[in-house]
């Protein structure tokens, strides 16, 4: 989910540790506890700073190890450390227990959009991404920030916050509900589909499709049932060349690679450099795949520049590349 959610699901938790009688009736332990559950409900994001380093390293890592089971021990456990260290009054074992759960949420609630998370790891590094909610679901956060307005105004919060997500795991329902309903549209839109990705929007009933066939991509959207098919690209496998394969164990194409499960390529040539370009299909926006990897190969088998991420226009791209075409 997106920060903003992960700050309200922070606060609604803290309404719910009013239920903890030790919590209600001791300041100090309420105050370690609130500030564990709000730091809790951010700390597995905290590997974001790696988009300081590149893209390449953050596509690779985001989501990772910083949520993965032993994370999600490790994290209460220092902060409730540190806490009840700051605040020596606060009882450890609330202020462990409530950390724990925000954490424990951050990490849950991930798994629920198309990215996902290695919530597994380290028993699996399979990216765990079940695609019924988008990273940021506007019900989802107006749900939340009219509990917190509720709260705040007088209602009990421990009442509110329970009937919050009450209603939000009814919600959870509803969308997987509704995503295995589009998944059978898909299917007899294109019977011979394997490879199916579904993908939430922000628009509860729009849905982000791409399909493969034996022969060809499919890629296109959902509205409720009827699905629109916008482009096909016929499957083809890649040609290996040497430049292809210098290209390929470059660590931007390599973090595309791993993180993309459908894209289709194109191999050119800029002026004395050769192209390889991946093109993940399951982000069109307005007609444009600005998901991409891309690497240049000089005639000494070196990768020039690269870059993967998100671009809207060639320039941008070049500028990204640091490419400047001669005239």
């Amino acid at each position: 989910m997106d920060t903003g959610t992960h700050i309200a699901m922070g606060v609604a938790i803290s309404g719910l540790a009013l239920a903890d009688p030790v919590v209600a009736s001791d300041s100090f332990t309420m105050g370690a506890v609130f500030a564990g559950i709000m730091v809790g409900s951010l700390i597995p994001d905290i590997d974001t700073v790696l988009k300081l380093r590149n893209n390449a390293v953050y596509l690779r890592n985001h989501r990772g190890i910083t949520h993965s089971v032993p994370a999600v021990m490790l994290w209460p456990l220092v902060l409730s450390i540190m806490l009840t260290f700051i605040v020596p009054e606060s009882v450890f074992l609330h202020v462990w227990a409530w950390t724990f759960l925000a954490v424990f949420i951050h990490v849950f609630v991930d798994i629920f959009n198309s990215y996902g998370t290695q919530a597994l790891r380290p028993f699996s590094q399979k990216w765990v991404a079940i695609g019924v909610i988008n990273t940021f679901d506007p019900i989802i956060f107006g749900l939340h920030v009219i509990a917190i307005l509720a709260w705040f105004f007088g209602t009990e919060p421990v009442a509110t916050m329970s009937t919050l997500y009450i209603v939000l795991f009814f919600y959870y329902l509803l969308r997987f509900a509704v995503k295995a309903a589009v998944k059978n549209a898909v299917k007899k839109t294109l019977p011979g589909a394997t490879d199916i990705f579904i993908a939430p929007t922000m628009n509860f009933f729009q849905w982000r499709i791409a399909a493969t066939t034996e022969t060809d991509h499919y890629v296109g959207r959902a509205y409720g049932r009827s699905i629109t098919i916008y482009d096909r690209f016929e499957r083809e496998v890649m040609p290996m060349s040497p430049q292809v394969e210098a290209a390929l164990k470059d660590p931007n194409l390599k973090a595309f690679v791993s993180f993309s499960p459908l894209y289709r390529w194109s191999i050119t040539h800029v002026e004395d450099l050769y192209e390889v370009r991946l093109i993940d299909l399951r982000y069109r926006s307005k007609g444009y795949y600005p998901f991409v990897a891309v690497a240049h190969v000089n005639e000494e088998l070196e990768v020039v520049n690269s870059y993967t991420g998100w671009i809207f226009s060639e320039d941008k791209l070049r500028k990204k590349l640091k490419f400047i075409p001669n005239n």
